[in-house]
């Protein structure tokens, strides 16, 4: 298992449509634990492929000691919201605001062996689900803000502090990075998550 570096907002692949898994071989099995080892290291609430430069429709979730992965996953959102809450993400480091998400999702998928997958997520789990599936459609968080809070979220996001903060993340981050090919391989370190 390796941990990943995280791609920041500016790597074209977070702005890409995600492809569907098709090959449930040693590969995907591989990306699944170094996605949850990486989400660990960075203490994330969940992480998409995109996020660590993988175009594949997968991520992985964590909530205290409860955490999993869902391969091709769809949801199936309730009428209903929750209340709004703030929101970071590990693609976008310093940035967070109060995001507008639905109460209740189910989700439908498939784990890492090929077998389906169904989890009932409301609260937190429910906000993971879409944040991350969202990732996979190549949508960020601030694209969901409205009004004075997305005006502020791209202002934050062009500033000269941003990049500043972008900067000293990949550089914390890149201690943790390893690889298959030895520790503290720094591979893609410029990308951002």
């Amino acid at each position: 298992m390796a941990v990943l570096p995280i791609r920041i907002i500016g790597d074209p692949v977070l702005r890409t449509v995600a492809e569907e898994v098709t090959d449930f071989g040693p590969a995907l099995a591989r990306l699944v634990e170094d996605m949850l080892e990486t989400m660990e290291d960075v203490d994330g609430a969940g992480l998409a492929a995109p996020q660590v430069g993988v175009s594949q429709r997968v991520f992985t979730y964590q909530i205290g000691q409860e955490r999993g992965h869902v391969v091709n996953p769809v949801l199936t959102l309730s009428e209903e919201y929750q209340d709004d809450a703030i929101e970071g993400c590990l693609s976008i480091p310093g940035v967070a605001f109060p995001v507008r998400r639905r109460a209740r999702a189910t989700v439908s998928g498939i784990d890492v062996s090929g077998n389906p997958v169904e989890l009932a997520a409301e609260g937190l789990l429910a906000r993971i689900a879409q944040h991350e599936t969202d990732h996979l459609d190549g949508i960020l968080f601030p694209d969901r803000l409205e009004g004075d809070d997305r005006r502020a979220a791209l202002r934050a996001i062009r500033s000269i502090d941003y990049r500043t903060q972008v900067d000293a993340t990949l550089s914390k981050r890149s201690a943790h990075v390893g690889s298959a090919f030895g520790a503290g391989a720094a591979f893609g370190a410029g990308a951002p998550s």
